[in-house]
């Protein structure tokens, strides 16, 4: 584990015992609504009885959907406090979910070909170089797997909605592969308590959306989709974070098939 995986795993486990959003186990699903926790964009198919790897995406969230939906699946995630609620959401529903500590960019545990859909949350940011992970997700999917990825669109990562000046959201860092550096590095998280805290966050970096594209294609995948989250609020307030979803999206979906 280098210097980056363990300031982030630091800060990670910090997160999530303070209570943030991502490590909350949805414990009311049902098969209707655990198939729009993992596949908004419907394009996964069928997977009762396929072998999924939920991707650095701890939290007991993904894994309970395709848990309910008839998968085996696996998680690998940075955060054993992470992994922890995977296995009380497993409890929960009474399903055989796996769970592995590690390093989205080292799945050397699993043999070539494990899996039939990995799904990664929103975690490549967190790492300086998307092409190693790409190179392992390659590794251990099957020929034709799916590979879904959910990042940072790196056109707005950096902008916020407090960028705001009364007339547009500052663009003004250049737009390249490299740490992002934010004035104020916490992250404002509310916990199981209601109570804000104020958490140092983890190391960002961006990709560009070249770097993105062409690690994907560069590892045999082929692109099958691309989704922008933006904001379907009529009239958002200028500077609120829906106005600002509403002129920039944030994230992007990649839905790609390894040959």
């Amino acid at each position: 584990m280098d210097e980056i995986a363990r300031f982030n795993k630091e800060r990670w486990e910090e997160l999530a015992q303070a209570g943030i959003q991502y490590s909350r186990p949805f414990l009311d699903l049902d098969e209707t609504t655990a198939r729009k926790v993992f596949d908004p964009e419907d394009r996964l198919g069928e997977v009762e009885g396929r072998n999924v790897l939920c991707l650095a995406a701890g939290g007991g969230q993904q894994s309970a959907a395709f848990g309910l939906m008839g998968a085996n699946v696996t998680v690998l995630d940075l955060s054993e406090t992470q992994l922890q609620r995977d296995r009380e959401a497993a409890t929960h529903y009474g399903l055989d979910i796996k769970t592995h500590q590690g390093d989205m960019r080292d799945l050397s545990r699993f043999e070539p070909g494990t899996f039939d859909i990995v799904w990664q949350a929103h975690s490549i940011n967190f790492v300086p170089d998307v092409r190693v992970v790409f190179q392992q997700v390659a590794r251990v999917l099957k020929n034709g797997g799916v590979y879904r990825l959910h990042c940072t669109n790196p056109f707005t990562h950096s902008i916020l909605d407090e960028k705001w000046n009364g007339e547009g959201y500052l663009l003004k860092d250049a737009y390249a592969d490299e740490e992002i550096i934010y004035p104020d590095t916490h992250w404002d998280v509310k916990g199981y308590d209601g109570e804000n805290q104020r958490i140092l966050g983890p190391r960002e970096f961006r990709h560009t959306l070249s770097a993105l594209v062409n690690g994907l294609v560069e590892n045999g995948f082929t692109l099958d989709g691309l989704w922008e989250e933006t904001s379907d609020h009529p009239n958002p307030e200028p500077g609120s974070w829906d106005h600002f979803k509403s002129i920039a999206a944030p994230w992007i979906t990649f839905v790609s098939t390894s040959k």
